[in-house]
């Protein structure tokens, strides 16, 4: 097994996706994860190939989230798009990080995944709260690389 398939076991897979679908009920944004064991480029840019390959760009509010893990490069990218970046600004996905990060240091890599969708959802719930007829655009399952 790649270190990709042990960072989670089926059932915490499930509590980062639950996670998910409930940050996902209080707004239009949309949060993924996505993980991969190696940024074969500098992990930002990574980060933003993996937006555009997820389709995160396409939502009708710009508000897409993703949380990357390069997991034996141990590197963590949290990304929004422009909607919410322009309103939350880049501190906001450091403190993000930082969650996830002291949850990583502990070896507890669910809860700091649950902990950041929680944390990202939040901020979509303030910015962009959950309308009547608001869709789901994007799958809430984690995507693997």
């Amino acid at each position: 097994m790649s270190k990709v398939e042990d960072f989670l076991s089926p059932e915490e897979e499930a509590k980062v996706v639950e996670a998910i679908r409930q940050a996902e009920l209080n707004t239009s944004g949309e949060i993924r994860v996505h993980l991969e064991a190696h940024a074969s480029i500098d992990v930002f840019e990574r980060a933003v190939e993996v937006f555009d390959y997820l389709h995160m760009n396409n939502t009708k509010q710009s508000n897409g989230v993703l949380i990357y893990v390069a997991i034996e490069d141990r590197e963590l990218v949290i990304m929004g798009d422009k909607g919410i970046n322009d309103i939350v600004g880049p501190m906001f996905w450091e403190s993000t990080k930082n969650t996830i990060i002291d949850h990583f240091k502990k070896g507890d890599m669910t809860q700091g995944l649950v902990d950041g969708v929680i944390k990202a959802g939040e901020q979509l719930k303030k910015h962009f709260p959950y309308k009547k007829g608001d869709v789901n655009e994007l799958p809430d399952d984690i995507s693997v690389g």
